[in-house]
């Protein structure tokens, strides 16, 4: 085996190894940015829908009903939500 050779096929198992980190990497950023994308989908059908019965508990003089409904209207909006990204993500 010459020396030549050796050097190409050390550089060809270098560059497969390297390549190989950089997958990882690029994964598990992904996975972070799935994450936060299905916490803020949560988090914001949460905060619109107590906005939205704060907004109309004030208007009507109804407080605290409309805050309460809105807010676990919000909730299960959102985990709705979360449930319908999760599905997609999958396929």
């Amino acid at each position: 085996m010459s020396k030549d050779s050796f050097k190409t096929r050390l550089e060809i198992a270098k560059n497969k190894v390297n390549k190989d980190k950089n997958n990882q990497k690029n994964q598990r950023n992904s996975n972070f940015g799935k994450a936060f994308k299905l916490s803020t989908e949560l988090v914001a059908a949460v905060a619109v829908g107590t906005i939205i019965g704060f907004i109309l508990d004030d208007w009507f003089g109804t407080k605290p009903w409309l805050i309460l409904i809105f807010f676990f209207v919000g909730v299960i909006a959102g985990i709705t939500n979360v449930i319908r990204s999760a599905k997609n993500m999958q396929k």
